[in-house]
């Protein structure tokens, strides 16, 4: 339902882990949130929400794909 990419970002991403590491230890496996790109499903008409049963995917560019059913 989303759709977005880093080019969208206010700040780049070596940029905001430079600063993130300027006022905190980020340790392997840290996960940095940025917020969320447009099209949520709360201001859709009508609404949409996940549920159980549904897949969600993120994709991370050069990386891959991050996959989960979720459960209810």
């Amino acid at each position: 339902m989303q759709d977005g990419s880093t080019s969208e970002w206010l700040f780049s991403l070596p940029r905001l882990l430079s600063f993130l590491s300027q006022v905190m230890t980020l340790e392997p496996g840290d996960i940095v949130t940025t917020g969320t790109p447009a099209g949520v499903g709360y201001f859709k008409k009508p609404q949409v929400f996940m549920k159980a049963g549904d897949t969600i995917e993120l994709e991370a560019e050069g990386i891959g794909i991050l996959r989960n059913r979720l459960v209810g």
